[in-house]
């Protein structure tokens, strides 16, 4: 597959974004916007992303975690320790859409890159901070990870209420759900700045971000504002939600409706349960969903997986073998929708990566390679409009530096 030029096409064609985000957060909003067509320059340190160096590489700089959050983006290298580099970014803002960092706001500050400043120069400028917590607030400045997060906002008390212990899901869930916000956060103010004209700041906090996330259904019982109602969701607290275990292996089976406990009590020859008022309806279901869990999986642990899934294929009830993270990519689904994109780096290096899993019909954004560190600086120092003799004092003082004058080793692995 051929890399695309720049500008390119697509629902976001023409919009650029100067990406100062590192790590998980950031760079998975800004490669969502990339996906859609967005110019997406990550402006790194001379040291580049850490995530660069985390996990396996065929090349320096290109390492797993790097790869699987930069794609269709650029890359130029600033210290913005630098006045020059600084001012070099200031040039760029006045021709971007966005701005989006996640720098604390008094480190941004004393840059001179705070969002009135940049605002001022730029009125249609959107300026979005990533932070990890709201300003203003008590944690206000207080670094933030995935795990601080996840403890923070009570998942990893979920896990502690389903299993006996506090343990984070295994996934970077905080970073990956705000980064999800934070696109779509992105997407609302261009949108309201095509019908304004003008830009905004905005913040997107992990932690109140996933406090929300959580509580979605688990304020449960907090709700009711005169009980002493109790947060949590039962259903999918029961150690008892999980992969139910068949005569050869296990299996997903998602019986909701009303019909669905019916047919399914039925054809597994427990026509008592069938009638059983615990569990008539969903709201008699809730109150009885550790004993009908456990129900479920005693009838499902006496046939195989073969004839479960036939089985609910027949009677219309939701169910799905247990993919191993290895079989996603022999998935029969996922093979039909062409889910996996091979490519080809310019050192001939092969990689392959999940494509944008969502499709528009008028916009297609074919995948191109995470950048090399500092591989565009040149590019676009010149499209931001420096002259040939300011950007080789930039290069000369080490405010910039190109693919070429960089140094990408893969000793370091951080966490």
């Amino acid at each position: 597959m051929t890399a695309t030029p720049f500008p390119r096409a697509g629902a976001l064609g023409g919009v650029r974004i100067l990406d100062l985000t590192s790590v998980v957060f950031g760079p998975y909003a800004s490669q969502i916007l990339a996906d859609y067509g967005a110019d997406v320059i990550k402006v790194e340190s001379p040291a580049g992303d850490s995530t660069r160096r985390t996990g396996p590489a065929q090349e320096p700089g290109l390492a797993a975690i790097f790869l699987g959050l930069n794609r269709n983006k650029r890359s130029i290298v600033l210290d913005l320790k630098q006045a020059g580099a600084r001012q070099a970014l200031l040039t760029m803002v006045d021709r971007a859409d966005v701005l989006m960092h996640s720098m604390r706001p008094a480190k941004m500050a004393a840059l001179g890159l705070d969002p009135d400043t940049l605002c001022a120069r730029n009125p249609r400028l959107v300026y979005a901070g990533l932070y990890g917590f709201g300003a203003g607030g008590a944690y206000d400045g207080r670094p933030a990870y995935d795990d601080i997060i996840q403890g923070l906002s009570g998942l990893a008390d979920l896990v502690d209420r389903q299993t006996g212990e506090p343990r984070y899901l295994p996934t970077v869930a905080a970073d990956k759900t705000c980064g999800l916000i934070a696109a779509h956060a992105i997407l609302a103010a261009l949108f309201q700045r095509e019908r304004t004209g003008a830009g905004q700041q905005l913040e997107v906090p992990m932690f109140e971000s996933m406090a929300s996330y959580a509580l979605v259904e688990h304020y449960y019982g907090r709700h009711l504002a005169d009980e002493a109602g109790q947060a949590g969701y039962p259903r999918v607290l029961t150690s008892w939600r999980k992969p139910c275990r068949t005569a050869d292996g296990h299996v997903c089976l998602m019986p909701y409706t009303d019909a669905h406990w019916r047919d399914f009590f039925i054809a597994a020859d427990r026509p008592d349960l069938a009638e059983d008022p615990r569990f008539a309806d969903i709201s008699a279901r809730t109150r009885h969903i550790e004993t009908l869990y456990e129900l479920q999986a005693g009838i499902v642990a006496r046939r195989d997986t073969g004839y479960w899934l036939a089985l609910c294929a027949r009677l219309e009830i939701p169910a799905a073998p247990v993919n191993r993270l290895q079989d996603l990519e022999t998935d029969p689904h996922l093979q039909s929708v062409d889910f996996f994109v091979p490519l080809e780096s310019a050192s001939g290096s092969r990689y392959r990566f999940p494509r944008n899993p969502v499709r528009l019909r008028h916009s297609h954004v074919p995948a191109t390679m995470p950048p090399r560190l500092g591989e565009h600086t040149l590019d676009v120092l010149r499209e931001a409009g420096l002259d040939e003799s300011r950007i080789s004092a930039l290069l000369e003082t080490g405010a910039a530096l190109d693919a070429f004058s960089t140094t990408n080793d893969n000793s370091e692995t951080p966490a």
